[in-house]
């Protein structure tokens, strides 16, 4: 399938801010976390593998979508299908979810059972109405664009439970040396994120 140029989907006010503002809506949760969090060795331990795992999930993506994930405007220049996408049609908000929680475990080990409780809540939640918003608007991009082959792959590819085996046919290259450009703000994020827990274990 040839690439087709991208063109910005207009998106009803609000859900464009959503859109617009993700970042900054998604570090809220992170924020509290490193405000009012309490690690434990035993948190940490647990917390931390889920975290990179989800960090290495959206590298994988990364390197197939491309730079396009960081716009303010839902763009795509071909409909990539293979890689992660294979098996998940959102790998990269699978792969962020991933991260939050395993952070979420990691920040809170010990805090009593409630707040551990919604301080998790909240920040999951957070990231699962953000996402609620902004995957049907880009899945309406895509289906504008794309038309009858963005239909074949939603009838094959789940939206974000993956399946156990890479569907097909797929189309779409790796290329690990976008993921760096692509990837600056959140590695730094992931770096401060992780340095806050070693500075909160520390002080006990």
């Amino acid at each position: 399938m040839a690439d087709v140029q991208p063109e910005p989907v207009e998106l009803p006010a609000w859900r464009a801010y959503v859109f617009k503002h993700r970042g900054t809506l998604l570090a809220l949760p992170a924020l509290a976390l490193t405000t009012f969090g309490r690690p434990s060795a035993a948190s940490a331990a647990a917390g931390l593998p889920v975290a990179l795992l989800g960090e290495a999930l959206r590298c994988w993506a990364v390197g197939y979508s491309g730079v396009t994930t960081r716009g303010d405007t839902v763009t795509a220049p071909a409909l990539v299908t293979a890689g992660p996408y294979a098996y998940v049609r959102n790998p990269l908000y699978v792969g962020n979810f991933l991260t939050a929680l395993g952070f979420s475990v990691a920040f809170t080990g010990g805090l009593d059972a409630r707040s551990r409780a919604a301080l998790i809540a909240v920040g999951l939640g957070t990231m699962a109405a953000v996402y609620a918003t902004i995957v049907p608007l880009e899945e309406a991009y895509l289906r504008r664009t794309f038309g009858a082959a963005f239909d074949e792959y939603v009838a094959r590819v789940p939206r974000t439970v993956p399946r156990l085996s890479p569907a097909e046919p797929q189309q779409g290259n790796y290329d690990a040396s976008v993921i760096a450009r692509a990837e600056t703000r959140t590695f730094a994020t992931f770096g401060a994120m992780l340095a806050a827990l070693v500075m909160k274990a520390a002080r006990g």
